[in-house]
């Protein structure tokens, strides 16, 4: 059996450039065996994190995880966000928007839930993935959210420089200097961006429980900062702005863009949520995941859900919603009243620590994420190491690191407001729709095929909806058009409730529901994926293509060389994991 998977002489893909070659001639036979080939949870908790060498440390609680959510999710990207989603599309029901989209994620973050309960491995989305559709697509998502986590954090450690000169009064030009021999956009060259990314790097690398400490202290005096904005709001504002426009001639009430403005303010601040999926990477590091992981990642949603509402009602009082700066809300509107400039301060130290927040919990994430992702074969298996006086993925950490600070030193990105770009959303799409297969199918049991086209038809339901939203002409077609997708994609998932019968029933905790729950959360991604611009989809394209070509030339030859010697191992083990509960 050895044989089949070795080169000629016995070598592995990657012992000689012949072997290598040989290896490439096969690559076709070796991406159908390997490419949709899934792991089991047994083996993701057993042979595969034996790969690490050492094992995490168990030391996080149900608190420590809330305050990474917490900390994961309110950035400074939200002191930008509602002051653009209010001026622009939802006025005063700003808050509406922020208590629908809430919603959602907490419906997206059940789906996430499920998974780490079930499956308490540092993977995240790229071990849910890989037990469900297979390796090739677990990659891609993976690839691609790892290189959406380190363009972000290098805008986010950027954007820290602005917004801390900013409450001391100091521009960017003060901490930054120009090498006129860049081209523009690489030119602007940021020591500070590159002091605090190294710094939150040696934190990760040194403990994951000191790093929850700092996190707590900074998440702590970032929602003080907050609570004071909003009791500011609350003091200084006027409820009359809730309903009265400053022109007159702009539509009035709470509600002036209608239903549509509602839901467009959600799409734009969704975004803000972004953040709780990092903390399904700690799953592993945590005591008691059956108990800790639903209150961290659920509690942390539901308490970001009402800052955020907080936030909207008082920026709607502090202004009509007409004179709110898309820019800066909060700071211009305090500016604009004598006597408060000071408060613009409090704004800037606040996103300061916001951004510091963020910025731990994605360089955990990531870190993570990589680690797992070298525990499969698919990346070499250095980044998978755990050093044994830390039990933390030292290599990864401080490999990315390093590559987000050599970023953060020279590109110029913007941290505002795509925080997370269509990488993100593409893996919180994934992930929903594998909470629903591995609920119905179970592999040698049931038959996958009406699982997968009720997905592919509920997908393709919720794309038109969304295209004849984003396209349409306004007028009574439109709204036709809308209906019918609406209870199409209604109908199509109550004839699969009834018809298909659940392959197995969650042991310790799963999203409520079903499949009503997930079916959401997907056609919100879908819903927000359709917002996004063309260069977005570019760069997608342009990142999943290098992945698809570092899959071709190494990893599937590594994850195959690696089946080969008993590795890894893709056996049904169903019956071992405790999932006995098959339908007939």
């Amino acid at each position: 059996m050895e044989a089949h998977y070795r080169n000629h002489g016995g070598d592995t893909s990657f012992s000689s450039l012949r072997a290598y070659l040989n290896s490439l001639s096969d690559t076709p036979s070796r991406f159908s065996r390997r490419a949709l080939s899934v792991s089991t949870s047994y083996d993701e908790m057993s042979r595969v994190r034996a790969v690490s060498g050492e094992q995490m440390r168990r030391t996080l609680r149900w608190y420590d995880l809330v305050g990474l959510g917490i900390g994961g999710m309110i950035g400074a990207g939200v002191f930008v966000t509602t002051g653009r989603a209010s001026r622009l599309f939802a006025g005063p029901s700003i808050v509406v928007s922020y208590a629908i989209a809430g919603l959602c994620a907490l419906l997206s973050a059940f789906c996430y839930t499920e998974f780490a309960v079930h499956l308490p491995v540092a993977g995240g989305a790229f071990s849910y993935i890989r037990i469900t559709f297979g390796e090739f697509p677990a990659f891609i998502t993976g690839a691609n959210l790892i290189m959406d986590y380190v363009m972000s954090n290098a805008a986010v450690s950027r954007g820290f420089t602005a917004y801390l000169g900013s409450a001391f009064g100091l521009s960017t030009s003060e901490w930054r200097f120009v090498v006129s021999s860049l081209p523009n956009g690489f030119n602007e060259i940021d020591p500070v961006a590159v002091i605090v990314v190294l710094a939150v790097t040696f934190i990760i690398c040194y403990s994951t429980r000191e790093s929850s400490k700092v996190n707590m202290v900074l998440t702590a005096l970032h929602i003080a900062f907050i609570v004071f904005v909003i009791v500011m709001g609350f003091w200084k504002g006027d409820k009359k702005n809730l309903t009265r426009p400053d022109d007159p001639e702009n539509p009035s009430g709470f509600f002036p863009f209608g239903a549509s403005g509602v839901f467009n303010g959600a799409a734009m601040v969704y975004l803000s949520y972004i953040g709780y999926d990092a903390v399904s990477t700690m799953a592993e590091e945590v005591r008691d995941p059956v108990k800790d992981i639903p209150m961290g990642i659920s509690g942390s949603v539901a308490i970001v859900i009402v800052l955020y509402c907080l936030m909207a009602v008082s920026m709607s009082m502090l202004l009509p919603y007409d004179l709110i700066d898309p820019e800066a809300p909060y700071s211009a509107a305090f500016s604009k009243t004598e006597g408060w400039e000071w408060v613009t301060k409090v704004v800037g130290i606040g996103a300061s620590f916001g951004i510091l927040t963020s910025l731990l919990v994605a360089m955990l994430g990531q870190a993570r994420y990589m680690c797992v992702i070298g525990r499969s074969r698919v990346v070499p298996t250095w980044f998978a190491k755990v050093h044994p006086k830390t039990s933390t993925p030292v290599n990864a950490s401080a490999f990315l690191g390093i590559f987000t600070a050599v970023l953060a030193l020279f590109t110029d990105l913007n941290v505002l407001l795509n925080l997370v770009s269509i990488g993100t959303l593409f893996v919180f799409y994934m992930v929903a729709n594998a909470v629903i297969f591995r609920r119905y199918v179970a592999v040698g049991y049931t038959e996958p095929w009406p699982t997968l086209s009720f997905l592919c038809l509920f997908s393709i339901t919720s794309i038109v909806f969304t295209l004849v939203w984003k396209l349409a002409p306004s007028g009574s077609p439109k709204w036709f058009m809308l209906g019918a997708s609406g209870v199409a994609a209604i109908v199509i998932v109550q004839i699969f409730h009834c018809v298909v019968p659940q392959a197995r029933t969650p042991e310790f905790w799963g999203v409520p529901l079903m499949p009503w729950t997930p079916c959401v959360s997907i056609f919100l991604n879908i819903f927000l994926l359709g917002s996004l611009d063309a260069p977005s989809y570019i760069r997608f394209g342009f990142f999943s293509g290098l992945a698809v070509l570092v899959y071709v030339f190494y990893s599937v030859h590594a994850s195959y060389d690696a089946e080969g010697d008993g590795s890894l191992d893709f056996k049904d083990l169903e019956s071992h994991e405790g999932i006995n509960r098959i339908l007939s």
